[in-house]
């Protein structure tokens, strides 16, 4: 079924704010977190070791907490985006790659494979995020990583 150019801008907007995430996180610019949720957005990493909480908590945990990988790659592929009028739910492949020091003065990579399950709302300012949930997809090279799993 052809799409008209509502739907069509409407994708390529919550495009472009999923890749706008995957960018904040791997600059650590915290700066542009907040614009990508809504003020009352629940965030939930805790599929792959991480944290539940409103927007401003998760915000200042990833502050204390990403410093310590010097290098993060969020590449998301495969997102399925359902649109239903003002509101839209998304389901986004993530592969993850993380560097971390190893305790011997190098470094080491840790692979994480996930899902964004998102929930999506249209707000006078664009698209934004409502709730962002993490589902485990895989996770290697991460210390502790046969726990989370």
């Amino acid at each position: 079924m052809p799409m008209d150019l509502q739907t069509l801008s409407d994708r390529l907007e919550i495009n472009d704010l999923l890749v706008e995430y995957c960018d904040v996180i791997d600059k650590q610019d915290f700066d542009r977190f907040d614009a990508l949720f809504t003020a009352d957005a629940h965030i939930d990493y805790t599929a792959m070791g991480g944290i539940a909480g409103d927007r401003d908590s998760v915000r200042e945990w990833l502050k204390k907490t990403l410093p310590m990988f010097p290098m993060t790659q969020h590449l998301i592929a495969n997102s399925q985006v359902k649109l239903s009028g003002d509101t839209a739910t998304a389901r986004t492949m993530c592969h993850n790659p993380m560097q971390m020091p190893d305790g011997k003065g190098g470094h080491q990579v840790a692979f994480l494979g996930l899902w964004y399950v998102d929930k999506l709302v249209r707000t006078p300012q664009g698209w934004r995020i409502s709730e962002r949930v993490e589902e485990f997809g895989y996770m290697s090279g991460m210390p502790g990583a046969e726990k989370a799993q």
